[in-house]
C-alpha cells in the first residue's frame, strides 16, 4: 500500500498545498496513491501524544510506502522525527519526501539526511531570540567537515574528550557544536551506518527496532 500522509498543525504548509505537492509529486515519480491519511490537530503536540499516528504507524506492514511533503509533517523535532523514520525501516516501510525529492529505505545513509535535519533543527532554533544574528539562520562552523566523522565515534560510544584529541580540537568548542547540532540525538537514534560499506553484508545483517516498541518494554521490564 502506497499512503499519502498530511497534517494540519500550527507551523506546517495547508493541507491544500500538501494535497497538491504530494499529487503533481505521484504523477511525476509514476506512482500510484492508494490511501490518502490527515493527522488534525489544534496545537503542536509530542511524539508520544499522538496516538493515532502511532497507531497509523504500526498498522504498516514490510514493502508499504508513506509520502509527504515535507519531513516536518512527520514531526517538527529533529529527536523525534529520528525515531519516526527509524520506526519506519524497522518495518520495511519507505518514506517518500516532496521538498526535496528523496526517497529513504534501509539502505539511505544517515550521512545523507543530516542536512535534512539540520534544516529542521534550524527551524527550531529560530523560533528562540537570537541577538547579533538573523532569525532561522546558523554560521558554518569549522566543524561541519567533521561532522561525519564525529557522528560515527559518538555511535561508537566515545565521549567527547576522546574526539577532541583525535580531531585535535578544543573539547569545550566541540562540546558545543555537537549539542547546537544535536548530534547526540542523531547518533543515538541512527538507524544506519555512518560510513558507507562496499558490501551487502552490513546492511542485511542489520537489525532495527521501533523505538515507540522499546519504550514500551523498557516500561514493563522496569
Amino acid at each position: 500500500m502506497i499512503y499519502s500522509y498530511i497534517r494540519q498543525v500550527h507551523g506546517l504548509t495547508p493541507l491544500s498545498d500538501q494535497q497538491r505537492d504530494i499529487l503533481s509529486f505521484s504523477l511525476t515519480q509514476n506512482i500510484e496513491i492508494d490511501k490518502e491519511v490527515v493527522e488534525y490537530s489544534s496545537r503542536t503536540l509530542k511524539i508520544e501524544e499522538r496516538k493515532d499516528f502511532e497507531k497509523f504507524l504500526h498498522s504498516l506492514t514490510n514493502g508499504d510506502s508513506i509520502i509527504v511533503s515535507h519531513l516536518a509533517v512527520l514531526s517538527q523535532y529533529a529527536e523525534e522525527l529520528i525515531k519516526v523514520v527509524n520506526c519506519s525501516l524497522s518495518r520495511g516501510i519507505r518514506l517518500y519526501t516532496v521538498h526535496p525529492k528523496r526517497l529513504i529505505n534501509i539502505e539511505t545513509k544517515l550521512v545523507d539526511l543530516l542536512p535534512l535535519l539540520d534544516d529542521l533543527i534550524e527551524t527550531e532554533e529560530s523560533k528562540t531570540t537570537q541577538i547579533g544574528r538573523p532569525k532561522g539562520s546558523r554560521s558554518s562552523s569549522k566543524f561541519d567537515k567533521f561532522k561525519s566523522q564525529i557522528l560515527s565515534k559518538l555511535k561508537e560510544g566515545c565521549n567527547v574528550s576522546a574526539i577532541s584529541r583525535e580531531l585535535g580540537v578544543s573539547r569545550s568548542s566541540l562540546k558545543d557544536y555537537i549539542e547546537s547540532r544535536s548530534l547526540r540525538e542523531i547518533a543515538a537514534g541512527a538507524w544506519v551506518e555512518v560510513q558507507s560499506h562496499s558490501d551487502d553484508e552490513a546492511t542485511e545483517s542489520r537489525v532495527l527496532i521501533c523505538p515507540f516498541e522499546k519504550e514500551k518494554f523498557k516500561k514493563k521490564v522496569s
